[in-house]
């Protein structure tokens, strides 16, 4: 397999063991009418006996070139058993005990020497229900891609079959070109990407000139711009979508908008209580996807964009119309941008996660941007999972070091579920951010 690229490589650059670099979701579902006690191991065997593995689910990375660069090799022999877990919480279990676990899940990290994903089937909820974690590394799939997976891997109705994820797929086109691999290749690959950085800063800049449009002044110091640790708390709630989508009509705002100024109303009231509230606006990096028609989903084609989020301001439409008169101007510049100008951009404000600044040096700088806040658009329909329905789909993703909290969302059958992934230490009480969320929401529909 060729060599990896940069937009792959990026996101195994900057992991340790307290800063893993995987996204994941937890599935909620109803167990299918007359489901016995044996259900979910039987469905878990039945996965075992797919033996055929996707080139998606063999890929692991290895190192070349002395080390400084990577690429993908296949893993030939996959042992599924390893990869596809079984779980049990202590019946009658409840949603918090399920959100400690998966607390507790996420902050391991994948294991190199293996393909880069696990799944968690999880027994014992109450109320009739089951679960399943799933977690894959960042440098496999972005998020989009990820949730396009997950949607062809479910069904429309409870009787139609299931297909097995990691089972092979109709080959597709090479994505990257060549078979790369040789010491010359790695040579040629260490040579670009020491080129690669300047290359991108003059292409961002070109674009910039050009389209002339105005960035954040700079990102306040706040609580959330702290070391992190290996460790997770992680929480998840739904909102009506049509709620949300009512709101952003009344002002001409998109669905992401109204959710930026949620969570800015949100934060707002979360750091006021802890007295940890700055004067300036909190500014989030809230990643784009570049994916056009024609791409496959498969990889990497993510950028990124800098949002001030009205942290302080008091009046919540005052909020939201700020953040979307902010939104529409940046997406006039990248409407008007090639897909490589797009790229270079979001990969200079990506740029503080991959140099990481030690800890004296980020309590002195500002730091670039204060959390992200994500939202990537999942399924309008219904889906069914082995005659099981999907009732809730919760992302998960990854603080980082300097921004010690992520902010996901997803939308499903008429439903916004939102998943808020934070560091154990520097966030604390994370669950009382659900509710303020909720109080936001509430004064925006005011």
């Amino acid at each position: 397999m060729g060599l990896m690229p940069f937009a792959d490589a990026m996101f195994l650059t900057p992991e340790t063991r307290d800063q893993p670099m995987h996204v994941g979701g937890l599935q909620l579902f109803r167990y299918p009418e007359g489901a016995g006690d044996d259900w979910l191991r039987d469905v878990r065997a039945r996965l075992l006996g797919e033996t055929g593995v996707a080139p998606l689910f063999r890929r692991r990375p290895e190192r070349v070139a002395l080390g400084a660069w990577w690429r993908w090799v296949d893993d030939d022999d996959v042992d599924l058993g390893y990869h596809v877990r079984h779980s049990a919480l202590p019946r009658p279990g409840r949603t918090r005990e399920l959100l400690e676990l998966v607390s507790r899940l996420h902050g391991n990290l994948l294991d190199r020497s293996r393909p880069l994903w696990e799944a968690h089937l999880v027994e014992g909820l109450d109320g009739d229900r089951f679960a399943v974690y799933t977690k894959l590394h960042h440098a496999l799939l972005d998020g989009v891609s990820a949730l396009r997976l997950l949607q062809r891997s479910m069904s429309a109705s409870p009787d139609d079959p299931t297909p097995v994820p990691w089972a092979p797929q109709p080959p597709a086109p090479p994505r990257h070109g060549g078979r790369g691999g040789s010491p010359l290749d790695a040579l040629r690959s260490l040579a670009g990407a020491a080129t690669l950085g300047p290359r991108l800063a003059y292409t961002a800049a070109e674009a910039l000139r050009r389209q002339a449009v105005l960035l954040p002044a700079g990102a306040p110091r706040s609580m959330l711009n702290v070391g992190v640790s290996g460790a997770r708390r992680y929480a998840a709630q739904s909102w009506p979508l049509d709620e949300v989508r009512r709101i952003g009509h009344e002002h001409g705002a998109t669905i992401n908008d109204v959710v930026l100024a949620m969570c800015g109303g949100a934060l707002r009231a979360y750091m006021a209580d802890l007295g940890q509230l700055p004067a300036a606006s909190l500014v989030a990096m809230t990643p784009v996807s570049l994916r056009r028609d024609g791409d496959d989903d498969r990889g990497n084609l993510t950028g990124a964009v800098l949002c001030p989020i009205g942290t302080d301001t008091a009046d919540p439409v005052a909020r939201l119309v700020a953040v979307r008169d902010w939104m529409t101007r940046t997406k006039e510049l990248l409407s008007g941008l090639s897909q490589t100008e797009a790229t270079a951009l979001g990969a200079l404000v990506l740029a503080p996660m991959l140099l990481q600044v030690p800890g004296a040096g980020r309590r002195l700088a500002a730091p670039a941007y204060n959390l992200v806040i994500s939202n990537l658009p999942g399924p309008a329909e219904r889906l069914f999972w082995n005659g099981a329905e999907l009732q809730g789909l919760y992302p998960l993703s990854i603080p980082l070091a300097g921004q010690a909290l992520n902010i996901t969302v997803t939308s499903y059958a008429g439903s916004l579920d939102v998943g808020l992934t934070g560091d154990r230490r520097a966030v604390p009480h994370l669950q009382r951010l659900l509710g303020h969320l909720d109080d936001a929401l509430a004064g925006l529909a005011r």
